[in-house]
């Protein structure tokens, strides 16, 4: 197992190794599969041409609509509603594996493309004349000759480009892990079941739910609350809402008597209102979400601010967030900062966005001073594997989340499968299997006003499956030890494991 680097053109300062304050002046080799890929700047940037022979092709982040890659376009670029197969995501990643017994990280914030598994001028073509008679059929993958992957990188001159070689995918993902920072290592409470409320719920509510779950024995360890809890949100106060929350500490404390934690929604654009504003206005991009701020996090002295006023309330007894909205939103509307924003670190919108869910999340954890939080966040990318947020997505096919749950291991990132609504009794209990068996088990409840069990007379069902998550925590928080230590995923894909090279 070895990692080696090559520098090709003039890479850009701003990159994920240097936010992540990775170590990379470590004397990396340079082998004759890195001497391989070939460099080119273009009038778009630059190009990287990659030799292929017949390697399988896994990763890119958070892939909600595909597992293996060959012969597809992945565009790397954060989108808040990724419906369509073709590289964006909540978390796309610049790292991909293959079971050739190597993997590749391009180190960069730009909005990538790989074209995976191109065919050069030349050789021998295909003769088949066979006629399809449906679209399917017709932009299928072809199993023809493909020599190479081609890499297309905006803007940026030059390219810093990593490659991590061992005996199985294993091997390469755990070195990608651990060449991050290693994997995070979560709070025991955090490995059982979280419910969120629904978002309209006021303090009554939410005790009147925490008193339920005891009636009916249901292990529910986590407790989050939605937006209500703002005196605005989008954009976010982060102020609790008196009308809904007249004694919100009162109300914390008897939740943690009754053994439960807290986690709170929020999303990171400051609402003029809010104490933050006039703190951060200085330290913010030049184009607002919501009339919210969008605060540069990359800067110390934004992150400090931030992270200060979130320790005020996590000190009332605040145990994680859930960092909403932190992703793209070309789909969903554009509600989000334009590429061309500009950010006081020198950061564009197109780099920002690539980085914000990371900054974010790290900028959240420094207010936890050393104490553990598990949380969700909607973004994070390269080199994330040391960040104890979990990503989740507002779509919501199961398939999807399957592939969510193997596909995230490839990449150094977490996923909630979470459950909300079932259209029958076996869709809720499939559904609570799943988000039971993957890195955070969650009932994401935020706009239902009963407990979505309730509709399916499917109690007992559902209360022997969170009991189930309760008694795999000794086996989960080891999983995650390795995750920390040597860099090998809590969840992954079996290919990983049964690699054959």
């Amino acid at each position: 197992m070895a990692i080696y680097h090559s520098s090709f053109g003039t890479p850009e300062k701003i990159i994920p190794t240097f936010l992540n304050k990775i170590n990379t002046e470590k004397n990396y080799d340079t082998v004759t599969k890195i001497k391989a890929i070939l460099f080119k700047e273009t009038n778009r940037g630059c190009r990287l041409s990659i030799p292929l022979k017949n390697e399988k092709i896994y990763g890119f982040g958070l892939q909600l609509k595909s597992f293996l890659h060959n012969g597809k376009m992945r565009h790397i670029k954060p989108n808040a509603d990724p419906n369509a197969d073709n590289g964006e995501s909540h978390a796309p990643v610049p790292f991909f594996v293959t079971d050739e017994g190597y993997g590749i990280y391009i180190d960069t914030l730009r909005h990538l493309s790989f074209y995976c598994n191109r065919k050069v001028p030349g050789g021998k073509a295909n003769k088949s004349n066979f006629v399809h008679t449906n679209t399917e059929s017709l932009y299928a993958v072809r199993d023809y000759d493909y020599s190479e992957m081609v890499v297309d990188i905006p803007v940026a001159k030059g390219i810093d480009v990593y490659l991590f070689t061992g005996e199985s995918i294993l091997d390469i993902v755990s070195q990608y892990n651990i060449f991050s920072g290693g994997g995070c290592m979560p709070p025991l409470w955090g490995l059982g079941n979280f419910y969120r409320c629904c978002a309209t719920f006021d303090q009554s509510q939410i005790l009147d739910f925490a008193n339920q779950f005891n009636k009916d024995k249901m292990p529910i360890t986590v407790i989050g609350l939605e937006p209500g809890w703002h005196t605005h949100a989008y954009s976010c106060t982060y102020v609790w809402n008196k009308e809904r929350y007249p004694e919100h500490k009162k109300m914390l404390d008897v939740l943690k008597e009754m053994g439960y934690h807290v986690n709170l929604w929020e999303h990171a654009f400051v609402h003029p209102d809010s104490p933050l504003y006039d703190e951060l206005i200085k330290y913010s991009g030049d184009y607002v979400v919501w009339e919210g701020l969008v605060p540069d996090f990359s800067i110390e002295d934004a992150s400090k601010k931030f992270a200060a006023y979130h320790k005020n309330i996590i000190d009332e007894g605040i145990c994680g967030f859930k960092l909403d909205e932190c992703d793209d939103s070309d789909i969903t509307g554009g509600w989000s900062f334009p590429i061309a924003t500009e950010f006081p670190s020198g950061m564009d919108g197109e780099q920002y966005h690539s980085m914000f869910g990371q900054l974010y999340s790290k900028t959240i954890e420094s207010a936890f001073d050393n104490r553990r939080t598990y949380g969700l966040v909607r973004n994070l990318g390269s080199l994330a594997a040391p960040l104890p947020f979990v990503l989740y997505s507002d779509l919501y096919n199961h398939k999807d989340f399957l592939n969510g749950v193997v596909n995230s291991g490839f990449s150094g990132l977490l996923w909630s499968p979470e459950v909300r609504e079932a259209v029958s009794k076996e869709d809720l209990i499939r559904r609570v299997q799943l988000t039971v068996f993957s890195a955070q088990s969650q009932i994401n409840a935020w706009y239902l006003k009963d407990m979505p069990w309730n509709n399916w007379n499917a109690i007992e069902d559902i209360r022997k499956l969170l009991e189930l998550r309760i008694a795999l925590i000794p086996y989960l928080y080891e999983a995650f030890y390795k995750y920390k230590t040597v860099g090998v995923p809590p969840i992954r894909a079996l290919v990983c494991d049964y690699t054959i090279l």
